[in-house]
């Protein structure tokens, strides 16, 4: 085979730093987080408009 042994091939998520690697992980995070609230929002209000009541 030619080329380089993919056993020896740096990873490019290992070369950046640990900060901005748990920087994604917090953006990802609060993105799925904020993605929730806002179909539940949705939900919720769906649903008191249909009549129905929290309480």
């Amino acid at each position: 085979m030619t080329g380089k042994d993919s056993l020896n091939d740096d990873d490019a998520a290992v070369k950046k730093p640990l900060w901005q690697r748990l920087g994604w992980l917090v953006v990802i995070w609060t993105g799925s987080v904020l993605a929730l609230f806002v179909v539940a929002s949705l939900l919720r209000m769906f649903m008191t408009a249909a009549g129905m009541k929290t309480h």
